[in-house]
């Protein structure tokens, strides 16, 4: 307790600014609450990305003295204080929705431990690299099924989570990591959003499972991760305009191949810059990563200038996932976020016209449809459900390192960031459990039946033999 209050203080006195040590102490609770459990601490983990959203601007002007827009645009302190007790009360909902079904259900205690052999896991990921890109260029081409098949895509990352975790397990197998990221970051590259940043976070969450403080390796190993994460970061933001141009216009084929040449090429280039374009590129990050400005600013014409919605968003997304695209293929589509940062913050952002949509976020959305205090019930209910489906996960599925492999990529994806509208938010939560939570499951009743049957077989193998010998 003693620490924990030396670092809220350190945090108000370096800052100058008490809403510092409200940071800090909101970051403690979360990983109070939430680190606990069998498996990674991807719950604390995907809060804090959401708790870097929040607070990253401030502690960035700190460090390097660089104001960002928010700060003198905004009122950013007031935005900071609502996102914080957003994400508080996000980890203490969910913490009493694990607790709730804790009580209830709970893994089996001769649960199996592993569900396949390496040598198949290996095979399964090999295949999975391989098709993947194919199958999420063609799941456009099938709009009713889209959802579905890119959920299905991302069992990509549950495997290679398996992998990452076996690889630091009982041993720190650093050699095959690292060539395990090559890899990943490598074929990252070729695609048209950052496909790099996910499988290195998959990593960093296996390694906090079982990081060791006084394991030299372990913190060689996070730091390079961490520093790999960073210059990616930086240099997918200077030549990802470049790159996702070429691709829109037909320049480049989609030919993994030829699009690594591609981004080799771009990165090669920034070789010959200063220290003044990487700090601008760094500046260019976190002004992206800051995700209060727009809802800051909504804060401020809401209901000033514009009213309340009264649930309009909410019930939306709502309606939206409620009539999957299959059984309604005339659906319209959702309200780009660029269109409600142009109509609630007041500010002309790029838009649909140039193939770009501008975050506005589930809080800001929060806010439009119900004002304060209400706001919160909403992420007081979906923190409860996503607690509750947690547990559920974990017990339902037997094999561990399936039930741990799931709940870190559907609970990772859809809780880290902070900027994602509630329609997405809830679409992506919900298509994930149901295919790629469903896909597991299935797999996972498979192989205990097929277990059952060996064990079996085993049994009567036994009894014949027995059998005969007594003869």
């Amino acid at each position: 307790m003693l620490i924990r209050g030396f670092l809220i203080l350190i945090a108000v006195y370096w800052t100058g600014y008490w809403i510092a040590g409200l940071a800090v102490a909101v970051l403690l609770l979360v990983w109070r609450l939430l680190s606990i459990g069998e498996g990674p601490p991807v719950l604390a983990l995907a809060l804090t990305y959401q708790w870097m959203q929040v607070t990253i601007g401030l502690f960035y002007w700190r460090l390097t003295g660089v104001e960002l827009e928010a700060f003198y645009t905004t009122d950013w302190q007031r935005m900071m204080l609502i996102g914080l007790a957003w994400v508080a009360l996000l980890a203490v909902s969910i913490f009493y929705g694990i607790v709730l079904t804790r009580r209830r259900i709970t893994p089996p205690e001769q649960a199996p431990a592993r569900a396949l052999s390496d040598k198949i896991v290996w095979g399964a990921y090999v295949a999975s690299l391989a098709l993947t890109g194919i199958v999420q260029e063609l799941a456009w081409d099938y709009p009713m099924f889209t959802q579905a098949i890119l959920a299905i895509t991302f069992s990509h990352l549950g495997l290679l989570f398996v992998l990452t975790r076996r690889f630091t397990r009982p041993t720190f197998q650093w050699e095959k990591l690292a060539g395990l990221m090559v890899i990943e970051v490598a074929v990252g590259f070729t695609g048209y959003f950052a496909g790099f940043r996910e499988p290195l976070i998959m990593c960093v969450i296996a390694i906090f499972e079982v990081f060791n403080r006084r394991d030299v390796r372990h913190w060689a190993f996070a730091g390079v991760l961490a520093l790999i994460l960073a210059v990616s970061s930086i240099v997918w933001i200077s030549v990802r305009g470049q790159l996702r141009q070429e691709i829109d216009d037909e320049v480049l084929s989609a030919s993994r191949v030829e699009r690594f040449d591609r981004a080799r090429t771009l990165t090669s280039g920034l070789a010959s810059e200063g220290a003044s374009d990487y700090a601008d590129a760094t500046t260019t990050l976190i002004d992206r990563l800051w995700a209060i400005k727009y809802p800051a600013m909504a804060i401020e014409r809401v209901p000033a200038l514009v009213p309340h919605t009264n649930g309009e968003m909410m019930r939306t997304a709502l309606v939206h996932i409620i009539t999957p695209r299959f059984l309604y293929p005339d659906k319209p589509d959702l309200v780009s976020d660029s269109e409600l940062v142009r109509k609630y913050a007041g500010v002309k952002v790029a838009g649909l016209e140039s193939n770009t949509s501008i975050a506005f976020g589930y809080v800001a959305e929060s806010y439009v449809d119900y004002g304060l205090p209400w706001m919160f019930l909403p992420v007081i209910i979906f923190g409860l459900l996503v607690g509750v489906t947690f547990q559920m996960w974990l017990s339902v599925i037997q094999h561990r390192d399936l039930a741990i492999a799931l709940n870190t990529v559907t609970y990772w994806l859809a809780l880290y960031l902070f900027e994602r509208s509630w329609a997405k938010m809830l679409g992506l939560t919900i298509t994930l459990m149901v295919y790629l939570g469903g896909l597991v499951y299935l797999v996972d009743q498979w192989l205990l039946m097929r277990r059952a049957q060996m064990a079996r077989s085993g049994l009567m193998d036994h009894v014949i033999d027995t059998s005969q010998s007594t003869t």
